[in-house]
């Protein structure tokens, strides 16, 4: 909740074609922006193969009588493909729980969006020595109903909550170790093949500094960016960490 509506395109039209340029292999950039710039930031990406567009929330209802919420079928009519579920700010500010989430991620796969559905633990948690119990938690009760199919739709995002917007950064080893430990539990769950082929993403104060050892860890696909996105060429160095 940061640029208006011209900022956000500005700063949408440098990262475009800043990533059209650097960007190279299989990767893909997801750009997931208020509502207010979805249907325009999906027009500007329709000349890049390398971006796509998602929202960073829907309601778990197809539809009804919540005025200020938006439907995910309203997010996919805009052309948009992504959509950010479970976010810790969701979740802390919100009180969105770990049921309301399957919920949501089933409105969203039904709506054929792909959800980007976050998991982490808070300083408290970490420090109580409980940390995998709440990940797996957060695992087995927001996607493990899913069955196989539905499931190889996520990326799923581990955000460690003490890391968020504090500068502090998980290091490498504590972030591949929880990373490893979740396609342990989605191997144990479903099956190797599935764990191996899941995007798992870090957030947590990703920075262009360490982005290059984050994404040297064996189980650390990619990242999910706040604070460093809403600068193009942060965000692009970010980008770049993988060529």
């Amino acid at each position: 909740m940061n640029l208006d509506y011209n900022e956000g395109l500005s700063l949408f039209s440098e990262v475009v074609n800043m990533v059209n340029d650097e960007a190279t292999g299989s990767q893909e950039v997801v750009v997931c922006s208020p509502f207010i710039h979805l249907h325009s930031l999906v027009q500007l990406a329709k000349g890049s193969a390398k971006v796509a567009i998602g929202a960073q929330n829907a309601h778990q209802a197809e539809s009804g009588a919540y005025t200020g919420e938006i439907s995910a079928r309203q997010v996919k009519s805009t052309g948009a493909n992504y959509v950010i579920l479970g976010h810790s700010e969701r979740r802390q500010y919100f009180g969105e729980t770990n049921a309301l989430l399957a919920k949501k991620t089933d409105t969203a796969l039904a709506n054929d969006l792909k959800p980007i559905f976050c998991i982490g633990e808070t300083l408290q948690e970490r420090e109580a020595n409980v940390h995998f119990d709440i990940i797996k938690t957060q695992l087995v009760e927001g996607v493990f109903h899913l069955d196989a199919a539905a499931f190889s739709k996520l990326v799923l995002a581990y955000e460690p909550v003490w890391a968020i917007g504090t500068g502090v950064t998980a290091t490498s080893d504590q972030a591949q170790e929880i990373h490893a430990f979740i396609r342990k539990e989605i191997a144990a769950k479903y099956d190797q093949g599935v764990a191996d082929a899941t995007t798992i993403l870090y957030g947590g104060s990703c920075n262009p500094k360490n982005a290059n050892e984050l994404f040297a860890c064996a189980d650390i696909d990619g990242g999910l960016i706040g604070g460093a996105s809403l600068k193009s060429r942060d965000f692009t160095d970010i980008v770049k960490a993988f060529n």
